[in-house]
């Protein structure tokens, strides 16, 4: 990869580190669309606990992967949220970058592909550079 390439990868890398790592803080703690599209029909109480009503988030349960140490946007055992959420944010970049980055070096390509590789002759069949057929 060029320098320049480099470059532009760094500083993506960068802004990504410092989006997810400090501004990731900053997002609405209010639902998105899809959660407050399944709350149509209830009732929700300034908590956000369904008080009454009938809508699909009442049929709603916890994930698999609850539990697990980087479960609703932190990390288990850091009891600040500020870095909890930061931590969290800048753990999935790295995990993303150094994933997408691994698929990316295996399928990379190898180099200009040379004209013995062609397959358009047999090799013995070919003339030397420089010489009349």
């Amino acid at each position: 990869m060029r320098k320049r390439s480099w470059g532009f990868v760094a500083v993506g890398l960068l802004v990504a580190l410092l989006l997810a790592g400090v501004v990731s803080n900053y997002a609405s703690s209010h639902p998105d669309g899809l959660d407050s599209s399944l709350l149509k029909g209830c009732t929700v109480d300034a908590d956000g606990e369904i008080t009454g009503g009938s809508c699909p988030a009442q049929q709603a349960k916890d994930h698999e992967l609850a539990d697990s140490p980087l479960a609703d946007y932190g990390i288990r055992g850091v009891d600040n949220g500020f870095l909890s959420t930061g931590l969290s944010g800048v753990l999935g970049v790295l995990l993303t970058f150094a994933i997408g980055g691994g698929v990316f070096w295996l399928l990379r390509r190898r180099g200009p592909a040379r004209p013995d590789d062609a397959g358009d002759a047999p090799r013995e069949d070919r003339q030397p550079a420089g010489t009349a057929g």
